[in-house]
């Protein structure tokens, strides 16, 4: 059946009369009359009778019109649906993240994306690894990664969104955790590191391995650890000291203490798939690009298997 007249059957019903929802519908009375005796026809039914000057509906209009404010308000959602799609304002959206985005950048971001996209389906993933957050990519199961070390892989595209120090969290009672600067990389040729497995997190290891190479240090590793926790409960408990991105001090860990490293600094990506050219995709980094959100201005743009920054 046309919706178009359902709208009619709709708007004679409020109206009252043929001739008030010809002119609401922008018809004129004999036109808006023959369609409706076209649908009373097809149906095989009276839809409306008259009551003093005007017209009401049957027991078969009235059930007409009440099925017909349904179908049509199902109908303009449909339409809007489709529109807020195209806009890249609707939709289903999967972004994985590990914790040195949630406690940072991403954090702040978060808020304004649900305030600037509120009909989008957010759904967000804590993964610990960047492997595993570039293969969820990959694979269609993740939309979008904020990750710092995505893979080198020609059908992932990449963005560089923040820069971030690196830490140094020490016992707080460790002689450097009472100091009002930031300490250079040298001090960590005489501190016990706490790191990550590498076969948990070989980028992030091997990050932190690479930084203490640069400068000339053999690293000493303490102890490991498979959450933020477990290493700063090391941390605290003395082992040694952990580099991590400075955003995990907001974590607060009681007997921790955070130094900068002096001339460090990690990168957080945006990372997508080359091929996905949806309008969700582009709004939201579109959005994550926008000035007022939180970030470092440091930025450049690299797609497929260009080098790490």
């Amino acid at each position: 059946m046309d919706l178009r007249l359902l709208g009619y059957v709709v708007a004679i019903a409020e109206e009252g009369s043929i001739s008030a929802a010809a002119r609401r519908m922008h018809l004129t009375q004999p036109t808006l009359s023959r369609q409706l005796r076209q649908l009373e026809r097809q149906l095989d039914v009276e839809l409306f009778s008259r009551a003093g000057r005007g017209l009401v509906p049957t027991a078969a209009g009235d059930a007409l019109v009440q099925r017909a404010g349904k179908v049509l308000a199902e109908a303009d959602a449909v339409l809007d649906d489709v529109r807020l799609a195209a806009l890249g304002k609707r939709g289903r959206l999967t972004i994985a993240f590990a914790g040195s985005a949630i406690n940072g950048p991403l954090g702040q971001a978060l808020g304004r994306i649900r305030a600037e996209l509120p009909d989008v389906d957010l759904r967000l993933v804590d993964l610990f690894d960047d492997a595993d957050m570039s293969a969820g990519v990959l694979d269609g199961g993740v939309d979008v990664a904020v990750q710092r070390l995505p893979l080198r892989d020609a059908r992932l595209a990449r963005r560089i969104w923040t820069r971030e120090p690196l830490s140094l969290f020490l016992p707080a009672s460790h002689a450097f955790a009472r100091a009002a600067e930031p300490v250079p990389v040298a001090v960590l040729r005489d501190i016990p590191l706490v790191l990550w497995p590498r076969e948990a997190s070989p980028q992030s290891y091997d990050e932190i391995i690479a930084l203490c190479h640069r400068a000339g240090i053999v690293p000493q590793i303490a102890a490991e650890g498979r959450s933020i926790q477990t290493i700063l409960a090391l941390v605290a408990a003395g082992f040694g000291g952990a580099v991590m991105t400075d955003s995990y001090r907001m974590l607060h860990r009681a007997g921790v203490a955070a130094r900068r490293l002096t001339a460090t600094s990690t990168t957080l990506h945006l990372v997508w798939r080359t091929d996905d050219d949806r309008p969700l995709i582009r709004g939201l980094l579109a959005l994550l690009d926008d000035p007022a959100s939180p970030r470092d201005p440091a930025r450049g743009t690299t797609t497929g298997r260009s080098g790490e920054a």
